[in-house]
């Protein structure tokens, strides 16, 4: 069986931050997307997403924002979180592939969604294995991240398959040799002679050995 690297956002699950900032702005629509530009892109969501800045220090810096309303910090943190919505068919998905392969996440992504993601989400559950950019320390547009994948599971890149939604990462791994599939739909990702080719050479690796 080979490996499918899954990622999350936009892939299992949908991800829409303006409902986080437009529930935090204290000026309306213009704070929101002010928000979006500080917490939700850019530098301090990297530090969190790999574990520089933790949790509760990320909340606190947002909730001492001018840009955003005094709120509880409990309800702060479920605003942040509360920004996901099924990915039509990755239920269904997930189990197709299951049937042939092993399922691990590769993820960009913080404690508090992660957290958020796998008690709302069944189909996030029951992988075989996780890695996390906030406990990892990579994102996967960095090199290390699909170094450290390989270097911690032994297995040599042909093994592998990344299905994700964004084109840095799947030029990245394509430099370790990992393949992949630019996510746009399950529909789509299913019929593609990608994840054919895959399982089929999956099939004839396990024959041989």
């Amino acid at each position: 069986m080979g490996i499918i690297l899954l990622d999350i956002g936009n892939v299992l699950v949908n991800v829409d931050f303006m409902p986080f900032c437009r529930a935090v702005s204290r000026e309306g629509e213009p704070g929101a997307a002010a928000i979006v530009g500080r917490y939700c892109q850019g530098e301090l969501k990297d530090r969190h997403d790999t574990g520089r800045t933790g949790s509760h220090e990320y909340l606190a810096m947002i909730a001492a924002d001018p840009l955003t309303r005094d709120l509880p910090l409990d309800r702060l943190r479920f605003a942040w979180q509360d920004i996901f919505t099924p990915t039509p068919g990755s239920a269904e998905a997930v189990e197709a592939l299951r049937r042939r392969h092993r399922l691990w996440i590769m993820s960009d992504t913080d404690p508090l969604h992660f957290a958020f993601l796998i008690d709302r989400f069944p189909v996030l559950r029951n992988m075989d294995r996780y890695f996390l950019s906030y406990e990892h320390g990579w994102l996967k547009r960095s090199p290390e991240a699909f170094r450290y994948v390989l270097d911690s599971s032994g297995l040599d890149a042909a093994e592998f398959l990344l299905i994700d939604d964004r084109e840095v990462n799947t030029r990245t791994c394509a430099g370790f040799g990992i393949q992949s599939i630019l996510f746009r739909s399950w529909q789509e990702t299913l019929a593609s002679r990608e994840l054919a080719a895959f399982s089929q050479h999956s099939v004839h690796v396990e024959a041989h050995r």
